[in-house]
């Protein structure tokens, strides 16, 4: 176990499987979700480091999103397909003076950089995992702008990027979310200072507040499900259909223009007290597959983001 995982068990953190499970009450935490101010370890989550010459070059033939157009200190949605137009990677590209972080769920990110060094051939471009070396911070609800204003020094406007002094940065996410980056030597007091003004939390309750804001997630089951219209991702700004040739282009843009596009993700309440799986299929409705779960803090059920036909969960949504 990490240093930094032993520090939050010292918190009060139950650990399970390398991730914050929650911090001894999940139900409270889950409500603190909803209505206060949560801050969660993001463990489960990867960083890798793009840099090099050729980095922004090589990222925007890869990705959906433009790459060669995002700003210094600026974040976007995007996403990496196979030649078919299918997802393999879903993630949060923040684009740094010195290069590229990928934020991405850890189960796939092994394989994924593997895949994507494949490409590098000759070019100018190191990817590097440095999960080890950052500590991942999520905060989320209505005093997270002001925590993270008053730690920082300044506000982040959405998918912007602010720098403290001890090197950390914070990344707005839309709405009243954010992700703090801190360097693991100054975790400790970040964390402190984000848990004085909130809750502490599990992953649990974090991806509640991901499911409300309609973030899909591309996971080792869902890979290649899914082409980005099905995850939303026009309607989250994680595709681009201005910029030139990446795998499975053409397929996307022919979607786009020509139509065709019969399932979108849609948030779904489900009774019962088990999440479904990512992957998993509704019965009775095989085509509706979860692509991301988590639990409600309404104690009657669980929220999901499924795809299937737009229709036939047009009233599905539930405040829960």
């Amino acid at each position: 176990m990490s240093s930094w995982l032993e520090f939050l068990q010292s918190r009060g953190a139950r650990v399970v499987d390398g991730r914050v499970a929650d911090f001894g009450n999940k139900g409270r935490e889950l409500a603190a979700a909803r209505d206060a101010t949560i801050v969660a370890d993001l463990s489960d989550n990867a960083l890798l480091a793009v840099s090099g010459d050729d980095a922004a070059t090589f990222l925007h033939g890869q990705l959906t999103n433009d790459v060669e157009g995002l700003a210094v200190d600026a974040a976007q949605w995007t996403g990496w397909c196979t030649a078919k137009g299918r997802l393999l990677a879903s993630f949060l590209l923040v684009r740094r003076p010195t290069g590229y972080l990928i934020v991405l769920t850890s189960e796939i990110a092994p394989a994924i950089q593997k895949r994507l060094s494949m490409y590098v051939l000759r070019s100018k471009v190191k990817l590097e995992d440095v999960s080890g070396q950052y500590a991942r911070i999520g905060v989320a609800g209505p005093a997270a702008r002001e925590t993270i204003a008053r730690r920082f020094g300044k506000k982040a406007e959405s998918l912007g990027v602010v720098q403290a002094q001890d090197g950390s940065i914070a990344i707005a996410l839309g709405g009243p979310r954010f992700l703090v980056v801190s360097p693991i030597e100054t975790a400790h007091t970040m964390w402190e200072t984000m848990a004085a003004a909130a809750t502490p939390a599990g992953s649990d309750a974090w991806d509640w507040t991901s499911v409300r804001a309609g973030i899909p997630l591309v996971v080792a089951a869902t890979q290649e499900a899914f082409v980005p219209q099905m995850a939303n991702f026009d309607l989250i700004g994680a595709v681009s259909f201005r910029k030139g040739c990446y795998p499975g282009q053409e397929i996307v843009a022919r979607m786009q223009y020509r139509g065709g596009l019969k399932r979108r993700m849609a948030l779904v309440h489900l009774g019962g007290d088990t999440a479904p799986a990512p992957g998993e299929s509704l019965e009775g409705w095989r085509k509706a597959r979860c692509s991301r779960p988590s639990y409600s803090p309404s104690k009657t059920g669980v929220n999901a983001l499924f795809r299937d036909a737009r229709r036939r969960f047009a009233s599905a949504g539930s405040s829960g």
